[in-house]
């Protein structure tokens, strides 16, 4: 028995949620460079830095999913493709990019419903890990 497997599903879930809680900071902030915040462009330009931004999303899940479950390695992928619809729908200017006025409420809504979906992401990628 490993020693991962001495916590109770509830005692992983929880220490699972506090990284990934960490995770999403590190790799949303400090780790998103400032080219990474090209994935505003119009056309095609957004796709290889929003690709760059959640590939370092996915690298951390995957490293994450490696150390505690290696037999959901995909999961990396779950996280790259949630993360990638997400970040172009709230970056995009035809979609929720439009409301860019920090002073009204869709712009805090549409960063809040981002960071949502990112969470509930997270808390579906632990809860196959610890299922």
């Amino acid at each position: 028995m490993s020693y991962w497997q001495n916590y109770s599903q509830l005692e992983q879930a929880f220490i699972l949620l506090s990284i990934y809680q960490f995770k999403h900071f590190i790799c949303d902030f400090p780790l998103q460079r400032p080219y990474m915040l090209n994935k505003i462009r119009d056309g095609w330009d957004f796709v290889f830095p929003l690709s760059l931004h959640c590939f370092v999303h996915a690298i951390f899940t995957f490293i994450l999913v490696i150390a505690v479950r290696p037999d959901l390695w995909w999961l990396g992928f779950v996280d790259f493709a949630i993360h990638f619809v997400m970040d172009r729908l709230k970056a995009g200017k035809n979609y929720l990019g439009r409301y860019r006025d920090k002073t009204k409420a869709a712009y805090w809504n549409s960063l809040g419903f981002d960071q949502m979906i990112h969470h509930i992401t997270h808390i579906y990628i632990v809860w196959v890990m610890v299922h």
